[in-house]
């Protein structure tokens, strides 16, 4: 069974809060018999139309490939939030790779986050970034860890940001019994990724970006060019850039054996109106530090966007009762809030956590598992691609030493194994350790 096609309608978003609010409906033709060009990019997410826009921008004719629609996978059902760093801590990364290369990822990420922000000034992609996101710790060693690290990265990355948080500072934010404390990243923020997806699409258009939706790619012929095989046509091209994700499939076997597909799942309530203050005292997102984390915000029009729950096969369970529970935990006063809207998507996530690139053919690029960390790395990842085809791949190289080790048993026995792994740290959640 395919992942694209395991949940959803063929050529149709989730039925999400951020589909029935995108920027827009509209849409791209099928391909339809022989292109060429210099690049295709396979996958209209973050990483596919940020390669596609700064590729254009370099003069490269490019074709952009979307099986569905433009942000269908994770860059259009996301908890839309624009984090600092990468997604290992800075004390992991330096023990990791040493001060030096930590130093470097962690300005990787604060160039993510302003590219962000930059490519929707740029381009008037009408979509606002809210500053702010909350840690929320379960354990005083959390809140303990959490005050560290804001003040490691004071003194030793200049990164001011970071305010610790008392368990009432965190309740002045945040007003709930489910935590003892944390901080807050007034630096990063969260805003609606469908639309943001959506705006760099249209923004590739202008820059000269052939974009075809509906044109799923079932086959890869290698060779200078490259064959790029849809269910009505092909195209050739000099170089091809793999930014499918969590919904690639074997269409890049090397890079399946690394990177895993996992399901997680959103509601949206109703519109909360005055009831908003039991929720969030400010306009910020919240991550909490379970293993399979919860994390939350608030729409334009003031519902809660909780996500929560993860599954590891094809079929999405039930959302309704996935993400409920846990809103629960968090705002049992919510118990008699309507929910308006429940979905899911397929992301990626690697044994490290951090991102696998890689060069799966002599004349293609790849870049995924973001895990959970997407919204800000996946934009940059396709821009460092874009250097790369270019001729300027010290970027790309450098992100392609990163430990990024295979799953055992490669594309057959991950998703086993990690469900196997998966329950084991449920259950640790559950029990508080």
């Amino acid at each position: 069974m395919d992942l694209l096609f395991a949940n959803d309608k063929q050529g149709e978003h989730a039925p999400s809060y951020y589909a029935a609010t995108a920027l827009s409906d509209r849409r791209w033709p099928e391909l339809t018999g022989q292109k060429r060009c210099d690049v295709c990019v396979v996958g209209g997410g973050f990483t596919g139309l940020s390669a596609a826009l700064h590729l254009a921008q370099r003069g490269f004719g490019v074709t952009l490939l979307e099986a569905h629609r433009v942000g269908f996978g994770a860059s259009g059902r996301n908890g839309g939030q624009v984090g600092s760093g990468q997604r290992l801590e800075q004390d992991d990364l330096e023990a990791e790779y040493g001060p030096a290369t930590a130093r470097r990822l962690w300005d990787f990420g604060e160039e993510a986050k302003q590219l962000v922000r930059d490519l929707i000034a740029t381009n008037e992609i009408p979509v606002t970034f809210h500053p702010g996101i909350v840690h929320a710790c379960r354990t005083q060693s959390e809140v303990d860890h959490s005050k560290a690290m804001a003040e490691r990265l004071a003194r030793d990355y200049g990164y001011d940001q970071v305010t610790p948080l008392d368990r009432d500072a965190l309740r002045a934010i945040l007003p709930s019994d489910a935590y003892l404390g944390g901080d807050i990243d007034r630096g990063a923020g969260h805003l609606h990724p469908l639309n943001y997806a959506q705006g760099l699409a249209l923004a590739c258009e202008r820059a000269g970006v052939t974009i075809h939706e509906t044109s799923h790619v079932h086959h890869i012929r290698p060779g200078a060019p490259l064959r790029v095989q849809t269910r009505h046509g092909h195209v050739e091209a000099d170089h091809l850039i793999f930014a499918g994700n969590g919904y690639l499939g074997q269409l890049a076997p090397r890079v399946a054996s690394h990177v895993m597909p996992i399901n997680n799942f959103i509601v949206a309530t109703e519109p909360l109106g005055e009831r908003v203050s039991e929720v969030l005292r400010e306009n910020v997102a919240v991550a909490d530090t379970k293993f399979v984390v919860n994390y939350w915000r608030l729409s334009e029009d003031n519902r809660l966007l909780f996500g929560g729950g993860e599954s590891y096969g094809y079929r999405f369970p039930d959302i309704l009762k996935t993400v409920r529970k846990p809103m629960l935990e968090v705002y049992p006063g919510l118990a008699d809030a309507r929910i308006d809207y429940a979905w899911g998507g397929t992301l990626a996530i690697t044994r490290s956590r951090m991102p696998y690139f890689a060069r799966p053919l002599k004349n293609a690029l790849s870049a995924s598992g973001f895990s959970g960390h997407g919204v800000a790395m996946a934009t940059l990842a396709g821009k460092i691609m874009a250097e790369a085809v270019a001729g300027q791949a010290e970027r790309f190289d450098l992100m392609g030493t990163l430990k990024v080790p295979s799953f055992p048993g490669g594309g057959m026995l991950r998703s086993p194994l990690l469900a196997l792994a998966m329950s084991w740290y449920a259950m640790r959640d559950r029990i508080g350790i």
